[in-house]
C-alpha cells in the first residue's frame, strides 16, 4: 500500500509540475510580446539597406539619422558622421536616393552656423524607437513616432550652460543631392520656406524633384512644436543668417535656429509632415500627438505593430534568432508602401485610398503583396484600389511610383499581376470591371516616349512582331514580363466572364516563346531566351558602343551582362539578371518551359546545373520562385533542400542578414514564406507546399479564424514531407489553394529524413 501511495505522490508531482510548466509556458507566449523580436538592424548594414529608425505600418513619415546626404535610408553605421535627423525615408531601395526631407539637429551654442554635424558615443535601435548620444556634446536624442507626426526628445548636458541648448531646422536638405544639374537619379533642390510661426512653433517646406524615379518635384510641409519656447530664433537663406522670423521661398535652401531658455535639459519636439499643406501638416501633428508625451507615442505605436504580428504566430519553443528573422522579415515588408490617403496633392477623390513609394511593384508582387492577400486583405484592397486610381487619373497605373510620380519601369507592367491576384483570391470591395480596363490601358496604349515611368516600352514591336527586338531597353525581360501581364489579364478577364477577351490575352502570354532559341545550347542546357532583331534573326554578336565607323561587336551568351560596363542598366537586353535566370522566369507557364526544355529529365538537370554552377543569383527578384520549379517535375524534396541551403547560406539575424536590397520587403516576405513552407505563384490562387524551417505557424485569417503549418517532427535531419494532412484527412498534393487557407484550418506534414512518393502531384486536376 505504501509502494502506491509513493507512486501515486509521485505521479501527481510529475504532472502537477509538466502542468505548473505548460501554464507558465502558456502564460509566457500569451504574455509575449512579438514586436520584441523585431530587430530593424537586420539587413542595415551591406546589401539590405533597410531602414532603422521608427516607422509606424505603412506611416507617412520614417523618421532618423542622415549620415551624409549619401545613403538611400539615412543611415550609416559608427563612425559616419550625422547631418541631422530627417523625417522622410525609404527602405531597402537601390538605385539613387530620395527624400531625406526636413532635417532638425539639437547642438550646444550660439546660432552661428547652418551646419552641425556630430558623430554619435552610441545608439540604441528598437521597433518604434531610435536614439544616440553625440560624442562632441554629450546631447542624447529619442525619436519615436505616429503614422504621420514624428516625436523627438532631446537631452541636452546640464553642466554647460555658457553654450544655449540649440536647434537646426534644415528646410533645405535632402538625399543624393549631386553637383550636376538634372543628373540620373540624383534629387535636385527647387524650392524650401520657414517661417517661426510663435515662440515655440516653426512651419515651412521642402520642395524636391528627382532621385531613383525621375520623378517630378514634391513637396514636404512641415509644422514643428516644442513643449518649450524659443529663447532666440533666427533663419538663414543660402549663406545668410538674419534674425527674420520668415524665409520665403526664392529658390534658395532656407532653415531656422532656435534656443532655449537655460535650465531646458529636456526638450520634447515633434513635427508634423504634409504633402499638402502647411496646415494640413499641423491637424496631422494635432490629430495624432496632441496632449501625448512621448512614452503613449511610443506605447501606441508598439501597440500598431503587435497588431500585426500578432496576425502570424509560431510555436513557442522556436529559437530565439528564428524568431528575429521571421518577425523582424514581417516588420520590413509592412513598411512601405506609404498610406498617403487624403494626402494626395495631384486630385482629389473622397474614400479612395492613396498609396506612395512603390518600389517596385516588380519586387512585391512575387512575395509581398501575396503576403497580404493572407494576413491582411483589406490592405491589399486599399493598395489595389490606389493603383487603379492612380491609373485612372495619372493615365497609367505605377510598376514604380515615388513622390507621387510614377517611375520606374523595370520589367512589366506588373500592377497586373497585383490585380490578378487579388482577382482568383476572392479579395473584396474592389471594382474588377474597372481594374480590366486601366490593366487594357497598359497592354494596349503605347506611353508616348516616357517608357521609362509608365506603361510598356517597345509596346508597338511586341503586340506586331510578339515579342521585343534588341535595340530596345530590356527587350529580353520585357518581352518575358510582359507575357506574364498578359497572362493576369487573361485571368481577371475570364474572372468577370469576358471569354473572348480572355483567350486573346491566354494566346498572346505564350510571347515568350518568340524569342526562345531552341537550338542555342549553353553548358549542358539547350534552349535559353536570346537576342532577336526586327527581321527576326538571332543575334550572336551584340554592337559595342554606338560608333558608325568601326562598328565593334560582343559575343553574347546566356551569361552576358553588357552593363554597365558600356551601356547603363536600364539599357540592357535583360534587367538586372542573365538569361540563365529569366529562360527560368515563366511563372505562368511553367509546363510550357518544361517542354521547351526538353522534358522533364532534361529541366530537372538544367535546375540542377543552375543552382550547382550559381547561376542562381540569390539577391534578385527574377529568380524567387526557381527553387520550387522542382514541384513541376515531382520533385519537392529537391525544391526543399535547395531552399534550405539558400536561407542556411544567405540570411541570418545580423546587420549583413539579407543578401541584397530588401526592395521594399520583398527580399524579406520571400524568407516568410520559405521558413514557413509555403510560397505563392503570384496571379494564381495556390500557394507551392515544401518542408518548413519552422515547426508550426499559425496564421490569423479573419473572421476568427486561423490556419496553422505544421511539422512533426521537424530537425536538422528529418527535413522532408514524407506525408500529410489537410484538417485531418490526407493530403497527397504540393499545393495548398487560397480558399483553403482562408477558411481556416490545419496542414500537418510529417517529418523524415528521406523523401517519400508524397507531393509527386501539383494540382487535383
Amino acid at each position: 500500500m505504501r509502494y502506491y501511495i509513493i507512486l501515486l505522490t509521485a505521479l501527481m508531482t510529475i504532472v502537477a509540475t509538466a502542468d505548473a510548466k505548460t501554464i507558465t509556458s502558456s502564460q509566457s507566449s500569451a504574455n509575449e510580446r512579438l514586436s520584441d523580436y523585431i530587430d530593424p538592424q537586420i539587413g542595415s548594414e551591406g546589401l539590405g539597406r533597410v531602414f532603422i529608425g521608427p516607422s509606424a505600418p505603412f506611416g507617412m513619415v520614417r523618421p532618423g539619422p542622415d549620415c551624409t546626404p549619401s545613403p538611400n535610408s539615412g543611415w550609416l553605421p559608427m563612425p559616419e558622421r550625422v547631418d541631422g535627423f530627417a523625417q522622410v525615408h525609404v527602405s531597402g531601395t537601390g538605385g539613387g536616393p530620395k527624400y531625406g526631407n526636413i532635417l532638425i539637429q539639437p547642438f550646444s551654442g550660439n546660432l552661428t552656423a547652418t551646419k552641425h554635424h556630430a558623430h554619435r558615443l552610441n545608439e540604441e535601435i528598437k521597433p518604434g524607437y531610435y536614439s544616440t548620444t553625440f560624442e562632441e556634446s554629450g546631447i542624447t536624442t529619442e525619436i519615436t513616432t505616429t503614422p504621420r507626426t514624428t516625436a523627438y526628445r532631446i537631452s541636452y548636458p546640464s553642466d554647460t550652460p555658457d553654450k544655449p541648448n540649440s536647434l537646426m531646422i534644415d528646410a533645405g536638405f535632402f538625399l543624393g543631392e549631386n553637383p550636376v544639374p538634372d543628373s540620373r537619379e540624383a534629387q535636385q533642390f527647387v524650392g524650401s520656406e520657414v517661417q517661426v510661426v510663435s515662440d515655440h512653433e516653426i512651419a515651412g517646406y521642402s520642395r524636391i524633384r528627382g532621385g531613383w524615379n525621375n520623378g517630378r518635384a514634391y513637396t514636404v510641409y512641415f509644422h514643428l512644436s516644442s513643449d518649450t519656447p524659443f529663447s532666440q530664433v533666427a533663419t538663414w537663406k543660402g549663406d545668410s543668417i538674419t534674425n527674420d522670423p520668415y524665409q520665403y521661398d526664392s529658390g534658395e535652401k532656407t532653415g531656422a535656429l532656435v534656443s532655449f531658455p537655460p535650465g531646458s535639459d529636456t526638450i520634447n519636439v515633434k513635427i508634423g509632415i504634409s504633402f499638402i499643406s502647411q496646415l494640413k501638416a499641423q491637424r496631422n501633428l494635432i490629430s495624432e500627438s496632441e496632449g501625448k508625451d512621448f512614452e503613449t507615442i511610443h506605447s501606441e505605436l508598439l501597440d500598431s505593430w503587435d497588431d500585426m504580428m500578432n496576425r502570424i504566430k509560431l510555436h513557442p519553443s522556436t529559437p530565439a534568432d528564428m524568431k528575429r528573422m521571421f518577425y523582424t522579415a514581417f516588420y520590413h515588408t509592412l513598411i512601405m508602401p506609404s498610406d498617403r490617403s487624403g494626402e494626395n496633392p495631384l486630385w482629389t477623390d473622397p474614400g479612395v485610398p492613396y498609396y506612395d513609394d512603390f518600389y517596385a511593384l516588380w519586387d512585391t508582387y512575387r512575395t509581398s503583396m501575396p503576403l497580404l492577400a493572407i494576413i491582411a486583405p483589406e490592405r491589399l484592397c486599399d493598395i489595389v484600389n490606389s493603383l487603379v486610381n492612380i491609373g485612372k487619373r495619372d493615365g497609367y497605373m505605377p510598376d514604380a511610383r515615388s513622390g507621387n510620380a510614377n517611375g520606374r519601369t523595370q520589367g512589366g507592367s506588373n500592377a497586373e499581376v497585383v490585380i490578378a491576384d487579388a482577382c482568383v483570391k476572392g479579395i473584396k470591395s474592389i471594382d474588377y470591371e474597372e481594374a480590366l480596363k486601366m490593366m487594357l490601358v497598359d497592354a494596349t496604349i503605347p506611353p508616348g516616349g516616357n517608357e521609362e515611368a509608365e506603361g510598356r516600352g517597345g509596346l508597338r514591336e511586341y503586340i506586331s512582331l510578339g515579342y521585343i527586338p534588341h535595340g530596345i531597353p530590356r527587350a529580353g525581360n520585357r518581352t518575358v514580363e510582359y507575357s506574364l501581364c498578359d497572362f493576369a489579364i487573361y485571368q481577371v478577364a475570364h474572372q468577370l466572364g469576358h471569354d473572348e477577351l480572355a483567350d486573346r490575352y491566354l494566346k498572346q502570354s505564350e510571347s515568350w516563346k518568340n524569342l526562345w532559341r531552341d537550338d542555342y545550347e549553353h553548358d549542358g542546357a539547350k534552349g535559353f531566351i536570346m537576342p532577336r532583331d526586327a527581321e527576326g534573326n538571332w543575334l550572336d554578336e551584340i554592337p559595342f558602343g554606338k560608333s558608325k565607323t568601326h562598328k565593334p561587336t560582343f559575343r553574347y551568351t546566356p551569361l552576358t551582362f553588357e552593363g554597365p560596363w558600356y551601356t547603363p542598366w536600364w539599357n540592357m537586353f535583360f534587367y538586372e539578371a542573365s538569361s540563365w535566370e529569366y529562360s527560368l522566369s515563366i511563372p505562368h507557364d511553367v509546363d510550357g518551359l518544361i517542354e521547351k526544355c526538353g522534358g522533364p529529365k532534361a529541366f530537372d538537370q538544367r535546375l540542377d546545373t543552375f543552382f550547382s554552377k550559381n547561376y542562381f543569383n540569390v539577391n534578385n527578384e527574377p529568380s524567387f520562385l526557381s527553387p520550387c520549379l522542382y514541384h513541376w517535375i515531382g520533385r519537392p524534396d529537391k525544391t526543399a533542400d535547395t531552399i534550405r541551403r539558400i536561407i542556411e547560406e544567405n540570411y541570418n539575424d545580423s546587420p549583413t542578414g539579407l543578401p541584397g536590397n530588401d526592395d521594399s520587403g520583398a527580399m524579406s516576405s520571400w524568407l516568410m514564406f520559405n521558413l514557413a513552407g509555403i510560397y505563392p505563384n503570384a496571379g494564381h490562387d495556390y500557394y507551392i507546399i515544401h518542408s518548413p524551417l519552422l515547426r508550426s505557424t499559425t496564421f490569423s485569417v479573419g473572421e476568427g479564424k486561423t490556419f496553422s503549418i505544421v511539422a512533426d517532427n521537424l530537425s536538422d535531419t528529418n527535413r522532408h514531407i514524407i506525408a500529410a494532412t489537410l484538417n485531418g484527412k490526407p493530403y497527397n498534393l504540393s499545393t495548398l489553394r487560397h480558399s483553403d487557407i482562408i477558411s481556416g484550418g490545419e496542414l500537418r506534414l510529417k517529418m523524415g529524413p528521406k523523401p517519400s512518393g508524397w507531393g509527386k502531384r501539383m494540382h487535383a486536376n
